[in-house]
């Protein structure tokens, strides 16, 4: 019995140390579908079940990097479903959230390092006998290979955050995706779809003139945020910093979906931040935030001093 013992706890702890990357929660949102009249739309919760089961499993069953990870290294990020329509038994639509989270240095705080709702009509096919199968090289669907786009996007954007460029072997396989995927006939993987396409957030990433766009990831975060229980001043500038890259970036090409969407998840983190810094640099912010997010704006409308 002790024996036995031993090893189940042997096993547990291989188990432990072999923490995938993510941890992820899924939520499946139907209720839009249950106003429908289609019968294969009511009272049929199991296929959402299933749906969010094997969402999960793509997720967090698989090994997206070579990194070894620690469970309390695990990224934090969710993944909500909201349908809207379902054309068929297997055929759905609606729109897709993707958030990530990631722990602050020396603090119980977590900052949003990504939240992108689509706003174009998601659509795809699910088949409850069949798993989600995944390739960068093989478009096996469009709900895997826009799932397994955007882990390698939250992958690139944490990997970054902690150090300058380091995310760029994750943003190419999401190039990769993107490139297997563009002629599957699925809306939002063409540039010719719009400016909010999958393809131009991942142009934005891969691009090489963007430069300032991974430096300010690192600025922000490792800088910044990690900084703030050390040397507010310092962190606040490095924040400020960040910005600056954004602006320089947005003087080169106006409104990047990628830049928008920094802003977006950040702005209220910037106001709690500088609320109470000096009027210069509470100034500075809002100056930043003018030309890089003029839509975010408002929300400074008190730190515009003179």
């Amino acid at each position: 019995m002790r024996r036995l013992l031993v090893i189940a706890s042997l096993l547990s702890l291989l188990s432990v140390g072999r923490a995938q990357e993510f941890r992820c929660s899924v939520t499946i949102n139907s209720q839009k579908l249950q106003t429908t009249t289609q019968g294969y739309e009511s009272n049929d919760k199991k296929v959402f079940e299933n749906m969010k089961q094997a969402i999960e499993d793509l997720v967090g069953g698989r090994r997206w990097t070579n990194v070894t990870f620690e469970p309390v290294e695990q990224i934090d990020c969710s993944i909500a479903l909201i349908l809207s329509q379902r054309t068929s038994a297997t055929e759905f639509g609606g729109q897709l959230q993707i958030q990530m989270r990631r722990p602050v240095y020396n603090s119980t705080y977590t900052t949003g390092l990504f939240n992108y709702l689509e706003s174009g009509n998601f659509t795809f096919s699910y088949n409850e006998s069949q798993p989600l199968d995944f390739d960068v090289n093989n478009f096996y669907g469009n709900l895997s290979s826009t799932i397994g786009y955007y882990c390698y996007i939250m992958l690139g954007i944490y990997f970054d955050s902690y150090s300058l460029n380091a995310g760029e072997p994750y943003y190419a396989l999401a190039q990769q995706v993107q490139q297997t995927a563009e002629n599957s006939g699925y809306v939002g993987w063409r540039s010719s779809e719009g400016q909010k396409s999958r393809y131009w957030f991942m142009e934005n990433h891969t691009n090489g003139a963007y430069g300032e766009l991974h430096a300010a990831y690192y600025k922000y975060h490792r800088l910044g945020l990690d900084m703030m229980t050390k040397d507010q001043p310092q962190a606040r500038q490095a924040i400020l910093d960040a910005l600056q890259d954004l602006m320089v970036l947005s003087k080169k090409r106006t409104n990047l979906l990628s830049v928008q969407q920094f802003v977006d998840v950040k702005i209220q983190e910037l106001v709690s931040i500088f609320t109470p810094a000096p009027p210069q640099e509470r100034k500075q912010l809002y100056d930043a935030v003018k030309v890089v997010s003029p839509i975010n704006v408002v929300k400074l409308k008190d730190f515009n001093n003179k």
